[in-house]
């Protein structure tokens, strides 16, 4: 059984890119919302750079790396443009996402079972250069094992079907992809990965997912940025936290 400790917050801030730049200016500033969400206890720093740059942009990237004390975990496609800022930058972690130019969001995990070979020689010089580098996948156990394979440090289980089917209503087939995520958790685990998860996430559906006791980290963007709205961003994120804990002590 893996230790039921703490389980670390990640806070994604792509969105807070997505208003700024719906106005062609300089608010809000995703630093700044960085910023606030070390203070009210994030873990992390998860940002996006997309291909197309749709929300957080390079200067964010190279703002976040001087600017926060916390970890940055840095998302983007496995492409050679990626890896040459990735190795310019050495952020404290890389993640890997599929990623296509016409989808909303991340669709689906990253296939490494079927690029096992090119992957395993992406993350070589990543992980030279100190960058601890995690896959975004599925809990399928093929892409569990690849990337074990590979010699991934970390693997993300994408949660947002799971999400999905509990915000339809759809509680039978939600608690089966749970127990699925459930499984993926041990195996990887057992395979020696750090385990994280996200996707989807809100205060309604995360509290099952935490209990998961093989889980190292939750990353968390959308939802909270979207209650920010509301309830601040530093009080938004003290809920996940509150919500969190109560899963993994009760």
């Amino acid at each position: 059984m893996a230790d039921r400790g703490r389980l670390r917050l990640g806070i994604n801030i792509d969105h807070v890119a997505t208003v700024r730049n719906a106005r062609g200016s300089a608010w809000p500033d995703p630093l700044r919302a960085a910023l606030l969400a070390e203070a009210a206890g994030a873990d992390g720093i998860t940002a996006h750079l997309r291909e197309d740059r749709r929300h957080i942009r390079d200067a964010d990237m190279e703002a976040l790396r001087a600017g926060i004390g916390i970890p940055l975990n840095f998302e983007c496609a496995a492409t050679d443009e990626m890896q040459a800022i990735l190795l310019r930058l050495k952020p404290h972690a890389a993640c890997l996402v599929p990623e296509k130019r016409e989808e909303r969001t991340t669709e689906g995990g990253l296939d490494v079972a079927g690029d096992e070979a090119r992957l395993k020689d992406y993350i070589a010089p990543l992980r030279e250069a100190g960058i601890r580098v995690s896959m975004f996948i599925g809990h399928e156990a093929a892409q569990i094992e690849a990337s074990a394979r590979i010699g991934a440090a970390v693997v993300e289980l994408h949660t947002g079907l799971y999400s999905e089917l509990d915000a339809e209503g759809r509680q039978a087939e939600a608690g089966a992809e749970l127990a699925a995520l459930r499984r993926g958790a041990a195996l990887a685990a057992s395979l020696g990965l750090e385990v994280h998860a996200g996707h989807g996430l809100t205060y309604e559906n995360v509290e099952p997912v935490a209990a998961i006791p093989e889980l190292a980290e939750l990353n968390i963007g959308h939802f909270l940025i979207g209650e920010a709205v509301f309830l601040g961003l530093g009080p938004a994120i003290e809920e996940m936290r509150r919500r969190m804990d109560a899963a993994r002590f009760r």
